[in-house]
């Protein structure tokens, strides 16, 4: 039977109660501990795991690192720390906000860039504002898909894949079958390719290419854009939510260290006595 206190003197915790605490399975709370994202954990001579608060507060540091920075981070974070690492876990967590602070950047050029090529005539040169797909001169049109894949920045390969996604529709030239492209599909070949570079899947920018064929605005483009940055600030939430539990979580364990350091110094110095 698990002892109502660990060595420490902490009141011992069982796995069912790590569960409770944060909402998931006791074999999940098992598996973390296995994989290393809790602190080491004492067994008893029957073998049952001696979980105590601290297991509590590491279980709910890497919930919350989770939710923001992923799994796989949290978890390297995690393993970091418990290994004495803080400088390697606390370098995790920059590369994480660098990383957004790129995504961040990279969506607000998109939104200037999309704007301009979603307010051009089919037919018009394509150079306003910046963009990661290189302003061009109006296109002779029909171009092949290989034309076309050059001039966008992309395979031809990829092209293929937006049009059995029903994203692109080139015509057919009789006799040859040979797709042949006009402005407008050159136009919606670099909407999509800047909305790949900003990260959107395939089924959430067909929204956006037919609401600007069907009415000619872009209210499904800004939609799309807001919902991105909705979902970029819900990140950045949890992850300034897991960074602050893991903060308290670092700050416990590098106490409990140095007591327990003071402590073996002390019975060495009483032991030299």
């Amino acid at each position: 039977m698990t002892p109502r206190t660990t060595p420490g003197g902490a009141k011992a915790l069982r796995p069912v109660d790590l569960a409770r605490m944060a909402g998931v399975s006791t074999q999940l709370v098992r598996d973390y501990a296995d994989a290393g994202i809790l602190p080491p954990t004492p067994r008893t001579p029957s073998g049952y795991r001696r979980f105590a608060p601290v297991h509590g507060r590491a279980l709910l540091a890497y919930r919350a690192l989770a939710r923001g920075f992923g799994p796989e981070t949290a978890r390297a974070v995690m393993r970091a720390v418990h290994a004495g690492d803080v400088p390697e876990a606390l370098t995790l967590i920059d590369a994480a906000h660098a990383e957004l602070h790129a995504l961040r950047e990279a969506l607000r050029a998109t939104g200037a860039a999309l704007e301009a090529v979603a307010s051009e005539e089919p037919g018009a040169s394509g150079a306003h504002g910046a963009s990661a797909v290189p302003a061009a001169p109006p296109p002779r049109v029909p171009l092949t898909v290989g034309e076309v894949a050059a001039r966008v920045g992309v395979r031809a390969s990829a092209l293929r894949v937006w049009e059995s996604a029903g994203l692109l529709a080139p015509a057919r030239e009789r006799g040859t079958g040979y797709r042949s492209y006009g402005a407008a599909d050159v136009r919606d070949a670099r909407m999509i390719t800047m909305l790949r570079q900003a990260g959107y899947p395939l089924p959430t920018i067909r929204p956006v290419l037919d609401g600007l064929r069907e009415t000619g605005s872009s209210e499904a483009l800004r939609a799309a854009l807001a919902q991105r940055q909705t979902e970029l600030t819900r990140r950045s939430r949890a992850m300034l939510e897991g960074a602050g539990l893991l903060h308290g979580y670092v700050a416990e364990v590098g106490e409990a260290g140095e007591a327990a350091e003071a402590a073996e110094g002390d019975a060495g110095a009483a032991a030299g006595t």
